[in-house]
């Protein structure tokens, strides 16, 4: 690389380190130097750009196609200027770059000697914007369609309560309530997605009988259910030396494997299967712990995609869920210091494998 005065970039050599781009330019407005991240970043060569003029080596343009150098001037202005903020600009080959700038003096309130430019790709910014919106995009479509028919069927019952039959006001307002459920889930999943990302999540841990609670939660799931099947039934272990003691938070649990049932009744094609049962294969101690078996009679899950199952909004071929389930259900499982993973059931579908510690979950210093 060029070399420059003794203070400058170049004769540090840090500059030649440093992971962000970095181009200095002197009080001639000639750039005197840049490094090879700027240079990837710039899609240039080094002669493109040293020892050239600043509009000649490094013309950058604002969103609104604004000479960028003719806009800020670094060299006129305010003495008590110290540079620039990080700015979206367009670089000479036509892309986006993030641009930050430091204005050397040699004195304070003397002219400006060197500028200094950060440059970074805007590429990673642009993605997490685009992925942005397209969880903004779900979440309107997914909140959109329960919520027409809710004002529909209310709009309809209001203004013509008198023109239907009993049957068909029940037929209503059951799918008025079912639509306010789907909308409440909905909202306390991407609620629960807030927390688990922000690491903000609670949980009320107390002692939990995990067999009465998914016996109590599969007969209301059936009650609740005109179709499809679902049955609890305890392993041998667990039938041989029952299950050992767990605390966790039991609202939590209910909500994990209310979407892994939910999960193998809508993908599946028949009965799903809970199987709860004990592992301590090493005769119980700090490897205690209660495992959970989801099986699903359906068309099972390809290996190629059982990571991306527990993605947020993955939906799979069918597009048949909001894809916030697993989701969920791994961070919920993880947060009590457990493990969630899905391979083959013996029927040839889906098993979903939850795997919690006994005692106090290791989250909270237990063993």
């Amino acid at each position: 690389m060029t070399s420059v005065d003794a203070t400058g970039a170049a004769a540090t050599g840090l500059g030649e380190l440093l992971p962000d781009g970095l181009v200095e330019v002197d009080g001639e407005r000639r750039i005197r130097f840049v490094n090879p991240e700027a240079l990837r970043i710039l899609e240039c060569e080094e002669a493109d750009v040293v020892d050239r003029p600043l509009d000649d080596g490094l013309p950058l343009t604002d969103k609104y196609g604004r000479d960028w150098w003719a806009h800020t001037d670094p060299w006129s202005g305010l003495t008590s200027r110290t540079g620039h903020r990080e700015k979206l600009l367009v670089a000479p080959k036509g892309h986006d770059v993030l641009v930050t700038a430091r204005y050397v003096r040699e004195v304070p309130g003397g002219p400006v000697a060197r500028v200094l430019l950060g440059l970074r790709d805007a590429e990673a910014r642009q993605r997490a914007e685009r992925d942005q919106a397209t969880v903004l995009s779900t979440v309107a479509h997914e909140l959109r369609a329960p919520l027409t028919s809710v004002t529909g069927f209310t709009s309809s019952l209001l203004r013509r309560w008198d023109r239907f039959t009993d049957e068909q006001k029940r037929l209503m307002i059951e799918t008025i309530e079912a639509d306010a459920t789907r909308l409440t889930r909905l909202i306390t999943e991407l609620l629960d997605i807030s927390r688990l990302d922000s690491h903000s999540l609670n949980l009320r841990l107390g002692p939990v009988d995990l067999h009465a609670l998914l016996t109590t939660h599969v007969v209301r799931y059936e009650l609740g259910r005109s179709s499809g099947t679902v049955q609890l039934r305890l392993g041998e272990a667990a039938t041989a030396r029952g299950l050992p003691e767990m605390w966790a938070d039991s609202d939590r649990l209910e909500q994990i494997f209310f979407n892994l049932i939910e999960n193998g009744l809508l993908h599946g094609a028949g009965a799903v299967t809970v199987t709860l049962d004990r592992d301590d294969a090493d005769g119980g101690g700090a490897d205690e712990a209660v495992v959970v078996e989801v099986d699903d009679e359906g068309e099972g899950i390809p290996v190629a995609d059982r990571e991306k199952i527990f993605g947020r909004f993955w939906h799979g071929p069918s597009n048949a869920s909001t894809g916030l389930g697993l989701y969920v259900v791994r961070g919920l499982v993880e947060a009590h210091g457990g493990s969630v993973h899905v391979t083959d059931a013996t029927s040839g579908g889906a098993r979903f494998v939850v795997r919690l510690p006994a005692g106090l979950p290791a989250v909270m210093g237990g063993s």
